[in-house]
């Protein structure tokens, strides 16, 4: 399994689903929150010119917002 980030806010309700996703399904993932975190907001917006999150980098992809089947699918969950 790739390495998780996700880079999130903490009030942005599709960042907490996201997380919940994950947790429910035994990924581990780091977390950045950009709210606070400067470095790792300029790191996201470099790597994906979106201010907005969840920005959820799964190695070899990243996904913009919480798309949960497109995230099931590069992770192989079912």
């Amino acid at each position: 399994m790739p390495n998780v980030t996700i880079y999130s806010t903490p009030t942005c309700v599709y960042c907490n689903m996201a997380k919940s996703f994950f947790k429910a399904n035994n990924v581990t993932f780091t977390e950045y929150n950009v709210a606070s975190d400067l470095e790792a907001r300029k790191t996201m917006i470099d790597k994906t010119g979106q201010m907005g999150v969840p920005v959820i980098d799964l190695g070899s992809e990243v996904v913009i917002g919480f798309n949960e089947e497109k995230i099931k699918s590069i992770l192989k969950i079912k």
